[in-house]
């Protein structure tokens, strides 16, 4: 599917189509336009991406593919930026990944997508009911795309921190292995949105440092913004691995704690019972001759002994702070 916006700089309207509205693009030099191609056939993009755009091919190859880290690449009439967003099929940090690529140029930008993009459908829809975005020119539309990426991360990470308070709290109150499962999910997942940051942020950086000479002055703030909205995320990402890793080692620790404590009063039962059963075991033994059996105190000295190692048992233990 291929979405396209027109807007005609001179008589300040907004058109909408398909792969149609290139051409249008072409033949009207005071237009800008944002095509967004959508699931759409690499034969069509290729056609249209090399002979209507005159992207690079290698460029257009990154583009297609499903699994790219993003990155910026400079070419002499557009830039190449390639991000990864959120697909929002499952909420949190479980949530896919889409890959999409940005050509942004001085008259068009081109995003293409293989996985839906809340991102892109919800700024599309904005600059289809109010084309100013798009007035200011297509790299301001392609910074609002990102920034609108990135606030959906930032959205993510706040949701986790507050999971992970939560946890700290329920892991000391009753820790089970549900907490240590859902710590080991957090771990791996901030561990990949961790060099996904670290990516964005590279190439935002790379982007505000030499800001490319066709983008509008005016928006440097706008890509700065995104720079520093990534890079806090990074940071985020980090302390709450970190965190995670943190009630990792806690949550084992309680569990240790618990297991030494079950451990102990073992060892506390078995130690007392252990020579009482002996000494039950022995004078339960039917013998015919056992003299002690012959005794009219033998019943008393014999619960008297019991009780005697049970009560040395328990102060041993009172005494080593067992009990």
């Amino acid at each position: 599917m291929i979405q396209t916006l027109l807007y005609d700089t001179e008589s300040q309207t907004l058109r909408q189509g398909g792969a149609e509205l290139i051409d249008a693009w072409l033949a009207e030099p005071q237009t800008l336009l944002w095509s967004n191609f959508f699931e759409e056939s690499p034969v069509v993009e290729n056609e249209l991406f090399h002979k209507r755009f005159g992207l690079h091919p290698l460029a257009i190859q990154d583009a297609q593919r499903d699994r790219h880290p993003p990155k910026i690449e400079r070419f002499d009439d557009h830039i190449f930026l390639l991000v990864r967003g959120l697909t929002g099929e499952v909420p949190g940090l479980e949530s896919g990944i889409v890959q999409i690529a940005l050509f942004i140029g001085e008259r068009f930008l081109v995003s293409r997508h293989s996985r839906p993009s809340p991102s892109i459908r919800q700024i599309y829809e904005s600059v289809a009911s109010d084309p100013s975005m798009l007035a200011m020119g297509p790299a301001n539309v392609a910074g609002t795309v990102a920034r609108r990426i990135s606030d959906r991360y930032w959205k993510i990470l706040m949701d986790v921190e507050s999971r992970l308070e939560a946890l700290e709290e329920e892991i000391f109150e009753e820790s089970d292995d549900r907490h240590l499962e859902e710590l080991i999910g957090y771990r791996t997942s901030l561990e990949k949105y961790r060099r996904v940051f670290n990516y964005h942020v590279h190439a935002f950086d790379d982007l505000r440092k030499n800001f490319p000479v066709f983008f509008p002055r005016g928006l440097i703030h706008l890509y700065v913004d995104v720079y520093e909205q990534f890079d806090r995320e990074k940071s985020l990402a980090d302390m709450h691995y970190g965190l995670a890793a943190d009630l990792m080692d806690g949550y084992i620790s309680v569990s240790s704690h618990r297991l030494n404590n079950i451990v102990k009063i073992l060892t506390i039962v078995t130690t007392i019972f252990v020579p009482l059963g002996f000494l039950a075991g022995i004078y339960g033994m039917n013998f015919e001759y056992m003299p002690e059996l012959q005794s009219k105190a033998g019943y008393f000295i014999l619960l008297s002994v019991m009780g005697a190692i049970a009560a040395t048992a328990l102060l041993v233990f009172k005494r080593i702070r067992w009990l």
